[in-house]
């Protein structure tokens, strides 16, 4: 058998592992000191080594040489998708847990289909629209479900909240990478990635700020589990993942590993039970493969 036909599959399978770590190392770092925490953490970090990366890459440790419109429409990615999207994806982490997030992540392609084709007059095909309805089913039939057991009135509350961070999410990150897509054009992309994560430190700055909730913040980084975690997350993620799906769709074709990599909803599921004892149905695990089809769909 000859590897190096598959480089590309097997990126992209290392991917898959890639985020279903960060996807944990976020949820419990999350429930331990706040998303917000993590948030500026973890883009610090992540910003810390993609510099590192270009200096090796591209002999620079800045995107110094992005032109204004690379500037202002990658920032305006950054804003919406790491700052807005992550800070609500964080945020559901804490209110339903990574597993039922990461579900609801499936969104993400369909929704930044669906965005090309609005604001960029991409086409939608039969299987786009398939794609986006899969996906959709997969999602209520999960967040739809009685386990017949008695809830609270304040878990209803929770459960409601965290589908409605996680939309967000969803939605943020799908415009995010939209505009994205449109900003970066032929640039470079780990140096198109530091300038988003770049804008996404300065956001947080920004919200933490007006927040008034520096004390907090600086007293987290006293937490050294969750810091530890943070930085798992932050190496896994935005340095790992980012840079092994770039390989990947160098490799193989872009339908392929998108394909491969949006499987978190199933990887993720042993380990939530082993690691937060989360509890799985069959209707989890159905709305998970259901997620999952959708994507493929989009990619036919």
């Amino acid at each position: 058998m000859n590897l190096h036909l598959y480089y590309g599959e097997l990126a992209a399978i290392f991917t898959l592992l890639c985020w279903t770590v960060t996807a944990l190392a976020f949820e419990a770092a999350s429930k331990k000191v706040g998303s917000l925490t993590v948030n500026l953490y973890r883009l610090v970090i992540a910003f810390i080594l993609l510099s590192v990366l270009n200096l090796f890459h591209r002999g620079m440790p800045f995107p110094s040489d992005a032109n204004t419109h690379e500037w202002l429409w990658l920032s305006i990615s950054g804003i919406i998708g790491l700052v807005i999207g992550d800070y609500f994806l964080f945020k559901s982490f804490v209110y339903v847990g990574a597993r039922v997030s990461m579900l609801i992540m499936t969104l993400v392609p369909p929704i930044s289909a669906f965005t090309g084709w609005l604001l960029m007059n991409e086409r939608l095909s039969f299987f786009d629209l398939l794609g986006m309805a899969v996906s959709l089913t997969g999602i209520l039939v999960v967040i739809l479900q009685k386990n017949g057991e008695t809830v609270s009135s304040s878990d209803k509350k929770r459960k409601m909240l965290g589908i409605i961070f996680a939309l967000g999410g969803a939605i943020g990150q799908a415009v995010g990478l939209v505009f994205s897509k449109y900003g970066m054009g032929e640039y470079d992309a780990f140096a198109a990635s530091q300038i988003r994560v770049l804008t996404g430190v300065a956001g947080f700055a920004l919200l933490i700020t007006l927040l008034k909730r520096w004390p907090k913040i600086i007293q987290s980084a006293a937490d050294i589990p969750a810091m530890k975690l943070t930085a798992t997350g932050a190496f896994f993620g935005p340095f790992l993942g980012i840079s092994f799906s770039l390989f990947a769709v160098q490799h193989t074709s872009t339908g392929v590993a998108s394909t491969i990599m949006a499987m978190v909803p199933l990887t993720i599921i042993l380990p939530s039970i082993y690691w937060f004892r989360h509890k799985v149905t069959v209707r989890d695990i159905v709305g998970a493969v259901f997620g999952v089809m959708g994507v493929v769909l989009l990619f036919l």
